[in-house]
């Protein structure tokens, strides 16, 4: 055990495993691209979705019900379905992480608009507020903080999840677990699984800490006599 742990960090820190077009520098940029992109398309759906069902209250049931669907999504089936329809291409990785990640944003979104006081949003209609107004000004800035939380968690499982890149061939960190269990390289697998945790652990903390930076400023605000 100490030996491959041994291996393993001589593997991780190596040179010649961060160069080159195989090296963890690029596998890293892959993966970070294929994440944020799949993030920021659901996002870009999601969160209308999920700001139309609070600002109405139509459609609940459907926001509610995404968070089970995206815990029993199988991310693999899904992503060979849609490549064996759609053929050689970023295509079904895409489809498979952007169906993963619309729930958390959608649920969160609609959790941050359902705790809205209702009161405040009267205050806001009897002075004269718009329903795009109300939404906009009123409702949206109190519901940031859950809508946030619901963009980090998302971009998270889709980290974690964006190593099925390299079950169809294509790259990302995932590239170094499935060559690894193909060569039996156990130290190769080993230190693909570390970098998409340290990743996911690092982008987490990153976002949590500006989202704690963000809303403690403006409650600081808030309070200011």
């Amino acid at each position: 055990m100490y030996e491959l742990f041994t291996n393993l960090g001589s593997w991780l820190t190596s040179g010649t495993q961060w160069s080159g077009s195989d090296g963890i520098a690029h596998r890293l940029a892959e993966h970070l691209q294929y994440s944020l992109l799949a993030t920021l398309i659901a996002a870009a759906i999601g969160l209308p979705l999920g700001l139309l069902i609070g600002h109405t209250g139509k459609g609940a049931f459907l926001a509610i019900n995404l968070a089970s669907f995206g815990r029993a999504l199988p991310t693999v089936g899904l992503v060979v379905l849609v490549f064996l329809a759609g053929g050689l291409s970023m295509l079904p990785v895409y489809v498979a992480l952007v169906a993963l990640a619309v729930p958390s944003i959608v649920t969160n979104t609609y959790a941050g608009m359902a705790a809205v006081d209702p009161e405040v949003k009267d205050a806001a209609r009897g002075q004269g507020m718009r329903g795009h107004q109300v939404l906009l000004q009123v409702e949206l800035p109190l519901a940031l903080p859950l809508i946030m939380t619901g963009v980090r968690l998302a971009l998270i499982q889709v980290v974690a999840t964006a190593t099925i890149a390299a079950y169809v061939s294509f790259g990302g960190l995932g590239r170094y677990v499935f060559d690894g269990l193909a060569q039996r390289d156990l130290v190769q697998v080993m230190g693909g699984a570390v970098l998409v945790a340290v990743v996911a652990v690092t982008l987490d903390l990153l976002l949590s800490g500006l989202q704690r930076l963000l809303f403690s400023h403006r409650t600081a605000q808030g309070h200011r006599p």
